[in-house]
């Protein structure tokens, strides 16, 4: 699924593609997405203009002069910028057409993602009040994440993608900023030392920048607002490579499930 840097990706290519343009209509073609937005709402955005868009975590939203719409992405989701006339796709579940012709279409073939509609700023409301701070945030440094992982069984791996202590870190991310602090996913957050935590939020932000970078991880579902792949799938060392050599000593792979994920890390570098 897109994570944070796909994300962020998408929200600088869209932001100046429709930033200071009104809303002509806005059509929605399913509501059996993950959360649906209402006619009625979407009928109040018709006039507006799109003042801003920004991220929390994994989700977009839309600031416009007078109400908010924030997307969620789901799974499988995409959203592109497309020409006037452009028909939609079986799986286009949502167009935001603009004055002058253009429209931003959001597309997801699994109907995980979702599109919330606020009539005031969503960053305050409880729909957020659980999510902890952004990656980049001066707050999240190896004293922040040692001290929440005080106690706690669970696997580190686990407790980064836990939205609840960072937002927006998911598997992809997780695997390669361990393997950059040698740090094994497996080994319970509470025996992390201080020192390997300061590593490791250290190389969170790392690897968040450089896909940011590179416009994000792309497989099989993942394009930018203009319909772009992402690169940063070249640069990974050790996500999707079971079985390969480990790029620091040469040592195979390990795979194995954490949560449900699938999880790749090296048994030598990592302890």
């Amino acid at each position: 699924m897109p994570e944070l840097p796909e994300v962020e990706t998408i929200r600088k290519g869209i932001k100046p593609l429709v930033v200071g343009k009104k809303v002509r209509w806005a059509f929605l073609r399913s509501t059996r997405l993950r959360w649906s937005v209402g006619v009625g709402e979407l009928a109040r955005l018709t006039g507006q203009q799109v003042v801003n868009v920004e991220r929390r975590a994994k989700f977009l939203i839309f600031r416009f002069s007078r109400n908010w719409l924030v997307l969620h992405m789901g799974m499988t989701g995409t959203l592109r910028c497309v020409a006037p006339g452009c028909p939609p796709g079986k799986h286009d579940h949502f167009d935001l057409v603009f004055d002058d012709g253009s429209r931003l279409r959001f597309r997801d073939p699994r109907k995980f993602g979702g599109i919330i509609f606020f009539h005031d700023s969503p960053f305050k409301s409880p729909f957020f009040s659980g999510i902890g701070p952004e990656p980049f945030s001066k707050r999240v440094d190896g004293s922040y994440l040692f001290n929440a992982a005080r106690g706690k069984k669970v696997a580190v791996k686990i407790f980064i993608m836990d939205q609840r202590f960072i937002a927006g870190v998911g598997n992809i991310y997780a695997n390669e900023a361990l393997f950059l602090s040698g740090i094994r996913p497996t080994c319970a957050a509470g025996q992390v030392t201080k020192k390997n935590f300061d590593l490791l939020a250290e190389n969170i932000r790392r690897v968040l920048a450089r896909a940011i970078d590179a416009g994000g991880t792309s497989f099989r579902d993942f394009y930018d607002g203009e319909g772009r792949p992402g690169y940063f799938s070249i640069q990974l060392n050790v996500y999707g490579k079971g079985g390969e050599p480990c790029p620091q000593c040469g040592q195979r792979i390990s795979t194995v499930k954490i949560g449900q994920r699938s999880t790749f890390f090296c048994s030598n570098c990592q302890r």
